[in-house]
C-alpha cells in the first residue's frame, strides 16, 4: 500500500474461503519489489496464486513503462473487455512500452540468464532500509513495515524539518 503496509494475505485467503467470496489483489506497489523474483505479495507471502481471483498491477513503477494489467479467469477478463470503457475507447500500449515491460519481467525472473533481477530487488530493499533508518535517526515518524520498499514519512511535526 501507499502506507508501506503489507497485507496479511494468508489470513485474507482464509476469510475468502470461509465466506466464499472473490479476492482482488492490487499489486501496484509490490510487483517487481516483493518476493525473491519480484512477483509481488503473493510470492512474498508464499501462497498459491490460484487462491487470488483477480490481480491488478502497473508497469509504471518497477517496470519503467506505462500501462498495467489485470489478470484473472477467462470469464472475468472477457467481462472486463466487453464492459470497460477503457477497453472500448482506450489505446493499446506501444510496442516499445510492451517490450520494456516484458524485458524487465525477464530480468526480474532471471529468464535473461543473469541474477541481475535478484540483485536489483536486494538493492531496492537495502536502499529502502537505509533511507528508512536515516529518516528515523532524524526523528521523523516513518510508517509501514521494514521490508516494504514504500517509505511513508509523516511531516506533521514541522519543527523537526530542517530549514
Amino acid at each position: 500500500s501507499m502506507e508501506g503496509e503489507i497485507v496479511e494475505l494468508r489470513r485474507l485467503i482464509q476469510i475468502k474461503k470461509k465466506y466464499r467470496c472473490q479476492l482482488y489483489i492490487d499489486e501496484a506497489h509490490s510487483i517487481g519489489a516483493l518476493g525473491p523474483t519480484g512477483r509481488g505479495v503473493v510470492e512474498y507471502s508464499g501462497v498459491d496464486p490460484d487462491d487470488v481471483d483477480i490481480f491488478m498491477g502497473t508497469f509504471t513503477k518497477s517496470f519503467g513503462s506505462i500501462g498495467g494489467y489485470i489478470a484473472g479467469s477467462k470469464e472475468v477478463i472477457e467481462f472486463i473487455r466487453h464492459s470497460s470503457t477503457m477497453c472500448m475507447y482506450g489505446d493499446s500500449m506501444s510496442p516499445g512500452c510492451c517490450q520494456q515491460a516484458l524485458g524487465t519481467f525477464e530480468v526480474l525472473t532471471g529468464e535473461d540468464g543473469t541474477d541481475l533481477g535478484k540483485q536489483r530487488i536486494k538493492s531496492l530493499h537495502d536502499n529502502a532500509a537505509f533511507f528508512r533508518n536515516a529518516l528515523i535517526d532524524m526523528g521523523l515518524a516513518v510508517l509501514g513495515e521494514d521490508v516494504s520498499p514504500v517509505v511513508p514519512v509523516m511531516l506533521y511535526q514541522l519543527a523537526k524539518m530542517p530549514a
